[in-house]
């Protein structure tokens, strides 16, 4: 896709929806499982993920865990039961989204 800008406020709606499909994940994880999915379409930086992830976890959708990985720390990010509800939520809304631009781009095609 040729403007990034698009995915911007899809962005937390993403991370929500791999973190229910997937338990945990750590950031870099994130990232990379976008990237396959969008076949390198899409490609979340590190400066718009942290973010979107401390914002998701202060709303109190989601858990970090502390893992140590070698010498290293990892953070795992996974759904709270409030994450897990408004996850569904935002995926509804979502579809009501897409659904309502399929109409305007083109009427003669629906996703339903």
């Amino acid at each position: 896709m040729g403007n990034q800008k698009l995915y911007k406020g899809s962005l937390q709606t993403i991370i929500l929806k791999l973190l229910a499909q997937n338990d945990k994940m750590y950031g870099y994880e994130i990232t990379q499982k976008v990237k396959e999915l969008t076949k390198g379409e899409l490609k979340i930086t590190e400066g718009a993920l942290y973010p979107a992830l401390h914002k998701l976890e202060a709303e109190g959708l989601l858990d970090v865990e502390v893992a140590k990985v070698g010498n290293r720390l990892r953070k795992y990010y996974k759904l709270t039961e409030n994450g897990t509800k408004e996850t569904a939520n935002r995926l509804s809304e979502m579809q009501e989204f897409l659904n309502t631009m399929q109409q305007l781009v083109n009427p003669k095609f629906s996703l339903e």
